[in-house]
């Protein structure tokens, strides 16, 4: 009769100079733990509204689409590549949450349309002192 096996801790060598396979497996994760990384959203694709009771140097957007990007103060508007706006970001929860309201009067003066889609991003730089956003080329 063979001598019944006794535990052995995880790793340890069984008789006859073998390794205890299963104990070596349990330390690796699954594969769904490695996948599952928290992806912080930098931009997102909004509708750029115009809002004639706004300040021009002022943007409203939705307090929580401002905090899924990381905008605490300032918020960067990029229309087609091609106009870049920096707001001072004014947060208010009757905004929807796909969507900005800057100041009409200064989107049409720069050639922007109501109802346009924008990149908005956390901005890289404070915005303008003067009260009034403005364009960078």
């Amino acid at each position: 009769m063979e001598a019944p096996e006794q535990s052995q801790a995880p790793g340890e060598e069984k008789p006859g100079g073998k390794r205890d396979i299963k104990a070596l497996v349990a330390l690796i994760p699954p594969a769904d733990a490695l996948r599952k990384k928290e992806v912080k959203l930098v931009e997102r694709r909004m509708r750029i509204r115009y809002d004639e009771d706004i300040d021009p140097g002022k943007a409203r957007i939705n307090p929580e689409t401002a905090k899924a990007l990381g905008i605490a103060d300032a918020l960067e508007v990029v229309v087609a590549g091609r106009h870049k706006f920096v707001f001072e970001a004014v947060l208010d929860e009757d905004v929807p949450p796909n969507e900005v309201y800057c100041n009409g009067e200064l989107l049409r003066e720069k050639g922007v349309a109501d109802n346009s889609i924008a990149t908005v991003r956390k901005a890289r730089e404070k915005p303008p002192a003067r009260g009034e956003a403005e364009e960078q080329e």
